[in-house]
């Protein structure tokens, strides 16, 4: 595998460029301390994306009078469940919301993708980082350098994202919209007409260039540093009660053997007073057990030949003392990239994140904020998570006030994660056993994803009551949510089953015979065949190809568990169900699990295990990447919805008909108002 890591994704930051002419872009949404003329004419349209909000519990919990707010919009006549994608991923999903089309259009069908010619090395869906060309080598370092007489190609990180996003009609119609954390959009799209503004969400990486990489100090830690999936861990040594430490950053780009950016640090314990004072960058940040530090800046300096200004980057992070003593354990947000000077572009104008800096002060950016790594991995307690999720929550309620606050027409859209990430660790709603937890422990879990549906219920009551019919207020989610208790490796079922080989292997990334091998699992939901002429050591002849399809499709449905139970709802084929010219990419079939199953964590990457089916171990304990049909979305508005069985391609079309705007062709949705 070489491309989904913690630090691929933001290689060529902008330190790089610093050294060439890039500069930051201007934005000119606001000209001269005003905004541009709206063409919107004091029509308004709020969108509130409740991301993993489920239809069944939105009604269980309306029924009993929990959600009074979103009642109010179902009495409107604006409630319906919301055909979500298939399959039903985040980012392939916002991504049918962004072009009011399928994957055909955009080109996103999971969270992986794999580049067939290379026999499927991996990279993020949404977003690639294409390397540079040229260079000028001095010594240790490699210099970049993109005007005359050098003319060097920069590395980026390119938006793989394909298609026309519906603000783009918008804002040529000058037509103001805002986006707040919007998923599926990192790097943010240009706005060439500017009447559009957006803060990059789900897809955005941490400095480290992962999802979110925390780090962990412990004196239990491993003694030399173990990366993890989602974050590292290292032991401290305490000497006299003062233990240094290294905080690992950023690669250094300009090296030619990149290597990351450190920061050492001190930490001081008080075992008396159950404290400890953490020393880094000439700053001294003092914490009782249990505490949090406020965000800290860092700065990471880079490497330069001796004639070249001295470069940098800067990130912030959030220390928490869990422990003092028996053992001392420091936990460390991932580095977010700084608003107030982003090491990549995260918004549309790049000052709009700057200035709702200068106005809010620091804030999370990466796009998965809630850290459930490291509830999954040990590192958090279910209440320290719990603790931490409510606080990336109050400062998304604070943005969320700026944003009302600078509202005045057009499109607002603003994101709400919590609901997501909370969710696939403490959602819960049958008596089934838990993975991890006593029932008693589920149901109290499951009670405070309750409260997070009451909290953003409020959200929405302030929202009318500070708006009521003066605008057009719609409530959607992406998907919904299901238990997750069983889990199906998908290349261990296909090893069994003849079509991978040898019989001993254990990752399609290591030791898997491409001669033995007709099919493959990757990502969450897919499944490829190996396909000649597609494949780099293509098998499958194509004149084959329908008749293995038809017998996979049939074998998988058929799966059942040791006591019965259907595994898979249904296998899709995708030149079936997609249509357009951005299906280059796609699975070769789109395998639905049933309600409580889901692809193996192993499954994702290609690894197989000795067993088909396993229990889930984990505290990820729900999740929505099953059959499309068992987690439908949600859809509330404040104006009856009319259309039949409306999905999330309807948005886009029925955004633009709210402005008085046509959908184009490439859309397939239709209004749901009309």
């Amino acid at each position: 595998m070489t491309n989904v890591t913690r630090r691929t994704l933001l290689t060529g930051t902008a330190a790089a460029a610093t050294i060439g002419a890039a500069g930051w872009a201007a934005g000119n949404y606001w000209v001269g301390g005003r905004r541009n003329p709206s063409r919107a004419l004091g029509k308004k349209v709020i969108i509130i994306g409740v991301d993993g909000m489920d239809p069944r519990l939105c009604e269980r919990m309306i029924a009993t009078g929990q959600l009074p707010n979103l009642a109010k919009l179902r009495d409107r006549g604006g409630f319906s469940d919301l055909g979500t994608s298939v399959p039903p991923q985040s980012p392939f999903a916002w991504a049918n919301f962004i072009n009011g089309a399928g994957p055909g259009s955009h080109g996103i069908f999971d969270f992986i993708h794999r580049h067939p010619e290379n026999q499927c090395a991996t990279f993020y869906s949404a977003a690639e980082t294409a390397p540079g060309e040229g260079s000028w080598d001095v010594g240790d370092h490699r210099l970049q350098l993109d005007f005359w007489p050098f003319n060097h190609k920069l590395p980026a990180t390119v938006l793989r994202r394909q298609g026309t996003p519906f603000w783009d009609y918008l804002d040529k119609a000058g037509v103001p919209s805002t986006f707040y954390d919007l998923p599926s959009n990192y790097p943010a799209s240009p706005s060439h007409y500017h009447h559009h503004r957006c803060l990059c969400g789900m897809g955005t990486p941490d400095m480290l260039g992962g999802y979110g990489t925390y780090q962990h100090f412990s004196e239990s830690g491993p003694a030399e540093r173990l990366d993890e999936g989602g974050g590292m861990r290292a032991r401290l040594v305490f000497d006299d009660e003062t233990a240094s430490a290294r905080l690992v950053g950023p690669e250094d780009p300009l090296l030619k053997s990149p290597r990351p950016i450190e920061i050492p640090f001190l930490v001081h314990r008080d075992r008396e007073a159950n404290a400890a004072v953490i020393e880094i960058q000439r700053r001294k940040i003092v914490l009782a057990a249990g505490q949090w530090s406020p965000w800290t800046r860092l700065d990471f300096t880079m490497s330069t030949p001796w004639f070249v200004p001295s470069q940098g980057v800067r990130g912030i992070c959030r220390f928490y003392l869990q422990q003092v003593a028996q053992p001392f354990r420091l936990y460390v947000t991932p580095i977010n990239m700084d608003p107030a000077a982003p090491a990549q572009k995260i918004s549309e104008p790049e000052s709009f994140v700057t200035g709702l800096a200068a106005r809010l002060g620091p804030f999370y950016t990466t796009g998965f904020q809630e850290d459930h790594k490291a509830r999954s991995n040990g590192v958090f307690t279910d209440d320290e998570y719990a603790r931490q999720a409510g606080m990336v929550l109050d400062e998304r309620l604070a943005l969320f006030d700026r944003a009302v606050d600078d509202f005045e027409d057009g499109l607002l859209f603003f994101y709400f994660s919590s609901s997501d990430l909370q969710s696939h660790i403490f959602w819960w709603d049958s008596d089934d056993k838990h993975p991890i937890r006593t029932g008693p422990e589920a149901r109290a879990r499951f009670a405070h994803v309750r409260g997070l549906y009451g909290k953003l219920d409020a959200v929405i009551g302030g929202l009318w009551d500070r708006h009521g019919d003066n605008a057009t207020i719609i409530v959607m989610s992406d998907h919904g949510f299901a238990n997750f208790g069983r889990q199906f490796n998908l290349n261990s079922w296909l090893r069994d089953s003849g079509y991978l080989g040898p019989p001993e292997c254990t990752s399609i990334m290591k030791d898997v015979d491409w001669s033995q091998t007709l099919a493959y699992g990757l990502g969450i939901n897919g499944l490829y065949l190996n396909l000649k002429g597609r494949e780099r050591d293509g098998l499958v002849e194509p004149g084959d190809r329908e008749a293995v399809l038809n017998e996979l499709i049939a074998r998988l449905e058929a799966v059942t568990d040791v006591d019965g139970k259907r595994v898979v709802r249904g296998v899709y084929r995708s030149d079936r169900l997609y249509q357009g010219d951005a299906t280059a990419l796609a699975p070769d079939l789109i395998v639905g699990y049933a309600r409580g199953y889901r692809a193996s964590w192993e499954t994702c990457l290609g690894d197989l295990t000795g067993d088909v089916l396993l229990d889930n171990n984990s505290a990820w304990s729900a999740d929505h990447c099953a059959d499309a049909l068992e987690v439908p979305g949600v859809l509330f508005s404040n104006r009856p919805i009319h259309g039949r069985a409306p999905s999330l391609v309807d948005l886009a079309p029925t955004i633009l008909a709210e402005f008085g705007l046509r959908a184009p062709p490439s859309m397939v949705g239709k209004n749901v108002f009309g």
